[in-house]
């Protein structure tokens, strides 16, 4: 199966299935002499891992890593860095009335119809279990960019259908995003969405939304005209997670609602003597290239799939069926998003980060 490895110069490949032995990630090219522990990384696998609440799946999964190559003495050697956590509560037999049953608008027919089979038990690949090796790489990712540049990353959850909250995005602090089990850093936003996230489950039933995320203390310079500009390269990583159904960056679409003159983000004297802007609706990229200013991003998420509603779909011999879904599943996948989100935008910027070295002069 291609489609395993994202980056360039700083390169993940995920592997393992959702219930299969474990799932995990092969982090090549991060450069040597990182500090890195275990710590390290569990700690952005535990803000992603099943479990932590009532608002999302209830799988008991404690998602320990294990780094089996490419560290020694807390430290990288600049070879490939193998990292796995082992599957410990996966219950394949929820999954039994799948076996020969397509789940609305899940992977299980398109994977089929690509490859002649599927595993059925939890999605295989198609779970979001995989994102796993991602947020894996991207602590690492994260780690780097954030020694070598000081770029911050973070991310939260800005809307449940139709519940927006309103943040400051010059303020917010990663505090105040992991006061709360949604992960949204508005109080009154965070109750409301609780209360319909916990009626959806109730029902059966999921809800979508959209995760925001930026990056301060950007670098300028990132992203590689043409093909590989840094916007572009955002949206395939973001675009890559499961359910991700939309991703805008600066004013997004309703950049479309404003004219050229209220859109232009202008010049004015900035510090250390390189310029800055006034406005951002660039979203700190502009012809690709970051220009020094926060990225601002957004991502949406449809509403999670498998539900327990009963649902008309058909059988593998193509007879009609209903399916009322069995099993654990997040009924909004939004607060675990959010750290799947950070680790692609670490992962990107890395990327993006060791390009940029081909390009100064030492």
């Amino acid at each position: 199966m291609a489609g395993n490895t994202f980056g360039k110069q700083f390169r993940i490949t995920t592997f393992g299935e959702s219930h299969g032995g474990g799932v995990g990630v092969v982090v090549d090219g991060c450069p040597p002499r990182l500090e890195l522990t275990d710590d390290d990384i569990q700690i952005e696998l535990d803000r992603r891992r099943p479990g932590q609440s009532r608002l999302v799946t209830q799988r008991q999964e404690a998602d320990r890593v294990e780094i089996f190559s490419g560290v020694f003495e807390g430290q990288t050697i600049g070879s490939p860095i193998g990292m796995l956590v082992r599957n410990e509560d996966a219950r394949s037999g929820a999954y039994n009335d799948m076996r020969s049953t397509y789940r609305p608008s899940h992977a299980d027919w398109t994977t089929e119809a690509k490859y002649g089979i599927r595993n059925w038990q939890g999605g295989g690949r198609a779970s979001a279990r995989e994102t796993i090796g991602r947020v894996a790489g991207g602590a690492i990712a994260r780690k780097l960019i954030s020694q070598a540049t000081g770029i911050e990353v973070l991310g939260w959850v800005s809307s449940i259908h139709g519940i927006d909250a309103d943040v400051n995005s010059e303020t917010v602090t990663r505090e105040e995003v992991e006061a709360d089990p949604t992960r949204c850093p508005e109080p009154a936003a965070a109750k409301l969405m609780t209360t319909a996230i916990e009626e959806a489950r109730k029902d059966g039933n999921s809800l979508g939304g959209v995760v925001t995320c930026l990056a301060r203390n950007m670098t300028p310079g990132f992203g590689e005209p043409v093909f590989d500009k840094l916007d572009a390269e955002m949206a395939k990583g973001l675009m890559s997670l499961p359910a991700a159904k939309g991703f805008e960056i600066g004013s997004g679409f309703a950049g479309t609602l404003m004219t050229g003159r209220d859109h232009n983000d202008p010049f004015v004297p900035g510090p250390n003597g390189k310029p800055s802007t006034s406005t951002n609706n660039s979203g700190g990229v502009q012809g690709g290239i970051s220009n020094g200013e926060d990225l601002i991003m957004r991502v949406a998420f449809k509403p999670t799939a498998t539900i327990a509603s009963p649902q008309e779909t058909v059988t593998q011999s193509n007879e009609a069926t209903i399916l009322a879904a069995k099993g654990r599943h997040d009924p909004c996948v939004l607060p675990r998003a959010v750290p799947m989100v950070e680790a692609m935008v670490c992962l990107v910027l890395a990327d993006q980060f060791l390009r940029q070295q081909a390009n100064t002069v030492l």
